[in-house]
């Protein structure tokens, strides 16, 4: 398995460029870029900016770990309006579109919500339409990830969806292709729980896996901690992925950063990561 880093995990304001050379002075082999709506890397990046990134990356020797987006907290392929589900959808293919370019082989996708308690105001929609509507894009753009050669990834979040490795199976397996299945978040089963059963369970349908720790006595969004500062069963997880084959990316996605010297939490979880990974002799 290739270690990899999440770019929310750098101090905010950090630029692309300097996430990159922190990240490889850090030991990691990858990092995972981020779509916004502006910014550096945003819905509508340039060619040049594109090329500008891929040469940083090339000069440091670093590869794109994968492509996530923060963007489907606004824009809801579950959502009761239209224009917001089309648009979700329209971000989605702009993401493969990029990954493609980039030679990303899946992306980070959430696939909407029921409800999502740490967003204030956020809708509340009926599982059963949530559930439908989700297939029905999913489903959709299943045609636009194999066009693009880019898994489109369903990672499990906090969206009062999908809420058991059962269900997600199910929903992989219905839309029934080969570029759909699972971003699994380690961390954010745990309140739940238990990944190493998740991993199992889904099998080869993972394609991109997040590391996380979580405390549960804590609870909420306070739960998240440090690399093996938490109750996931890393040896077990680590134990689970072999089982099921998987040899691709795990990236650590860490919340919440530091409040003093950020940049220390990047050069942490390397070495936490290297741990876990058995790399540590």
């Amino acid at each position: 398995m290739k270690k990899g880093i999440n770019i929310w995990s750098f101090p905010q304001g950090t630029t692309i460029a300097e996430s990159i050379r922190i990240a490889k002075d850090a030991g990691f082999e990858g990092i995972e870029l981020s779509l916004n709506e502006t910014g550096e890397l945003s819905l509508e990046v340039t060619e040049q900016e594109i090329r500008d990134i891929k040469a940083r990356l090339e000069e440091a020797q670093l590869d794109i770990a994968g492509l996530a987006t923060g963007l489907y907290w606004s824009y809801s392929m579950t959502s009761e309006s239209e224009a917001n589900r089309t648009k979700a959808m329209d971000i989605t293919r702009r993401q493969l579109e990029l990954a493609a370019n980039f030679g990303v082989d899946a992306i980070l996708v959430i696939p909407g919500a029921v409800g999502v308690d740490f967003i204030p105001g956020s809708e509340v929609v009926d599982y059963d339409l949530a559930y439908e509507r989700a297939l029905e894009c999913i489903s959709t753009l299943s045609s636009d990830a194999k066009a693009a050669g880019v898994s489109i990834a369903i990672e499990n979040v906090w969206n009062k969806f999908l809420l058991s490795p059962l269900e997600l199976r199910t929903f992989i397996d219905t839309v029934n292709s080969e570029f759909v299945g699972s971003y699994f978040d380690v961390g954010n089963v745990v309140h739940s729980g238990y990944p190493e059963q998740w991993i199992k369970i889904l099998g080869k349908r993972i394609k991109k896996v997040h590391f996380k720790d979580y405390r549960r006595q804590a609870g909420g969004l306070h739960g998240f901690v440090d690399l093996l500062a938490g109750d996931v069963n890393y040896p077990a997880v680590v134990e689970a992925l072999r089982s099921i084959g998987y040899n691709n990316y795990v990236t650590g996605e860490m919340i919440p950063g530091y409040a003093h010297h950020g940049e220390q939490i990047i050069y942490n979880t390397s070495r936490a990561m290297d741990a876990i990974l058995g790399r540590i002799k």
